[in-house]
């Protein structure tokens, strides 16, 4: 199988009182090819960077089972860090995928980067029993 890259800008917001924020904006497809990649450098900012991290799906047109594994490892991470995480603007072809495995109960979900970043109310609260 040919080994794909994904591409991934990364910024880093403060928050108000300080805290970092790590924004991930991936681009293309998120799938077997580029899941593991994604997921390793999602675990390495978790564990160096910020425990607190926002995906910017926009760019991202095709998820699958791998990409949706991907992201709910760094759910996990993050939480077991004590941190957060959140999607926001997920492509309109991708969300079809969240919202048949109902993974769009699962993660907290936004419409826009800013407003994953203010903290506002979520679309889709992560339930307790999954966070755990």
């Amino acid at each position: 199988m040919e080994r794909k890259t994904i591409l991934m800008e990364q910024k880093i917001v403060n928050t108000p009182d300080g805290s970092p924020i790590v924004v991930f904006s991936p681009t293309g497809r998120l799938d077997i090819t580029t899941a593991w990649q994604f997921r390793t450098r999602l675990q390495d900012c978790i564990a160096k960077q910020s425990h607190h991290v926002v995906v910017n799906l926009s760019q991202v047109n095709f998820i699958d089972s791998s990409g949706l594994t991907s992201l709910v490892a760094g759910m996990r991470d993050a939480d077991k860090a004590r941190g957060s995480f959140k999607l926001c603007n997920v492509h309109p072809e991708a969300k079809l995928v969240f919202e048949v495995t109902m993974m769009d109960s699962v993660f907290e979900i936004f419409e826009s980067e800013e407003e994953a970043l203010a903290g506002g109310q979520s679309k889709a609260p992560i339930p307790h029993s999954l966070a755990s």
